[in-house]
């Protein structure tokens, strides 16, 4: 505790408070925009912080992200329209009570229980982040590997869609990231004999274009680019936090924000999914399920107590394991090797003033978020009437910048305009641009463990299933698939049920 006072009061200085209270206007903005999301406002802000201290870098985008995340309930009750996938659970009750002349009681709601859920999310962050590391430094080369081989099956498992997709996404990813030399024994592979192939492809182009230009290029392809989402002139009644409610539902805010930190930990899975579980959890469990949908604020509560506690949860594993809890940790991850700081359970032994600066930048913007918000809100409700086709131009420049400043090379750029495309595939085909963008990331530490545990045995492999660690997650791993499988064949069948209909 005495480390993460010390980190908090580091970042209390004029410089970084103000880059940390940008970060969240920055990330509010392109939360509250319907297309627009906090992974893209995390990518595209990345490039920027290469000059600062890897603290402060951090902390900005710590702040990005958590304005991004947050942003989205305003869109959601006002419009109907989650301005981040996190929120969709926030549309079932959160427009029905704007609808009803109490669109100010549901965002600040919404703020509220936003702010609370992350404070959770950040304090289990603190207390279980710290033996976790101390356990994964135990880690051997199998162990790392058995939890790559885990996190991307997990990954694929519980994507939206088809779990060969998922799982086939996430070995693209992993295949991505092996063009150029090998991390362990220098050979080369997939360079095609060009000198600027040695290196592989860079993290920053690939996010940009997985994350950025895709999304360009998705709403060219629908024709959405022109569509308008200005909302509507509508009755905020009593804009003010109701205590009374809020402590009514206590329950609700615990059960919520567990829930939503234990999903972000599990790797890849994200916001979307810890809404809507917390809200189906939150219906379960009331004694008046059937308001569940017509404009109560216990729905508005599950949701945003969850997908905000996720964050913390997302960190939990990248701090500790080099493993990112979703797309938008993932490229923080990249961040933080950008920095030249190797995510692990080390860094808390040999750098802990960034594992605890980190933890400190998490709880000063839910704070710095919960003050912006709750004041300028009437502010952000006019930024959903700037059009995001407008902001293009801008979007796509800063890709291209970003992108060649990364190593002052064209590549980089056909780097980001290569990933731009197969991201716009993927989406398009159905297939997971999470489960890609996080394979790409995990794939360089499953190949190096993978190769260093095949030399401490010279290629004998039978530890990865005697040691126990490494045996559980491999068991884990099987359990997962067999899961998958099952599932999808239960699906299956229930789909030609269907088809064929009720029998005469």
């Amino acid at each position: 505790m005495e480390l993460f006072i010390t980190a908090f009061l580091a970042l209390l200085n004029v410089k970084i408070l103000f880059l940390m209270a940008l970060g969240i206007i920055v990330g509010l903005i392109f939360g509250s925009i319907p297309g627009l999301t906090a992974s893209m406002a995390v990518a595209l802000i990345l490039p920027m912080t290469y000059g600062m201290e890897t603290v402060t870098g951090m902390s900005f985008l710590i702040a990005l992200y958590v304005g991004g995340i947050s942003g989205g309930l305003l869109s959601a009750i006002l419009l109907n329209i989650p301005g981040t996938p996190a929120s969709i659970a926030t549309c079932f009750d959160g427009n029905p009570m704007a609808k009803q002349g109490k669109a100010g009681l549901a965002l600040a709601t919404g703020i509220f229980a936003s702010f609370v859920g992350g404070i959770i999310g950040n304090i289990i962050l603190i207390v279980f982040a710290p033996p976790l590391a101390n356990l994964a430094i135990k880690f051997s080369p199998y162990e790392y590997f058995a939890v790559g081989c885990f996190a991307i099956t997990v990954l694929a498992t519980l994507s939206s869609g088809s779990f060969i997709k998922g799982l086939l996404s996430g070995c693209l990813g992993m295949f991505a990231s092996m063009f150029g030399m090998s991390p362990v024994d220098g050979v080369m592979r997939f360079t095609f004999d060009l000198d600027f192939m040695a290196a592989g492809f860079a993290f920053l182009p690939a996010m940009l274009g997985a994350f950025a230009l895709s999304d360009i290029f998705q709403d060219f392809a629908a024709g959405t680019f022109r569509d308008r989402t200005t909302v509507k002139t509508v009755d905020m009644g009593e804009y003010k936090i109701n205590f009374a409610d809020m402590m009514r539902q206590k329950l609700n805010f615990i059960r919520s924000a567990l829930l939503g930190t234990f999903i972000g930990i599990l790797p890849g899975i994200g916001g979307t999914t810890a809404s809507i579980i917390a809200y189906s959890e939150a219906k379960r469990a009331s004694k008046h399920p059937e308001k569940f949908g017509t404009g109560i604020s216990d729905g508005i509560v599950a949701s945003e107590a969850s997908n905000n506690a996720c964050v913390g949860g997302a960190m939990v594993t990248m701090v500790t394991l080099g493993i990112p809890g979703d797309v938008v940790t993932a490229i923080l991850l990249g961040g933080l090797m950008i920095h030249n700081v190797q995510p692990g359970p080390l860094l808390m032994v040999t750098n802990p003033e960034i594992i605890y600066g980190l933890f400190a930048a998490l709880f000063l913007s839910n704070i710095l978020f919960f003050v912006i918000e709750y004041s300028g809100v009437r502010l952000f409700i006019k930024v959903l009437k700037l059009q995001k086709y407008y902001l293009y131009p801008l979007i796509i420049t800063m890709c291209l910048v970003g992108s060649y400043v990364n190593n002052n090379s064209t590549f980089e750029v056909f780097t980001m305009l290569l990933f731009g495309l197969i991201g716009f595939l993927i989406v398009r085909f159905g297939y997971s641009l999470p489960c890609l963008v996080i394979g790409f990331v995990l794939g360089g530490m499953i190949e190096t463990n993978f190769q260093r545990a095949m030399m401490f045995d010279n290629g004998d492999l039978t530890p990865l299933f005697t040691r126990p660690f490494s045996l559980v997650f491999m068991v884990l791993t099987v359990v997962s698939v067999f899961f998958a499988w099952r599932r999808e064949r239960k699906l299956a069948a229930r789909a030609r049920a269907a088809e064929q209909g009720p029998e005469l």
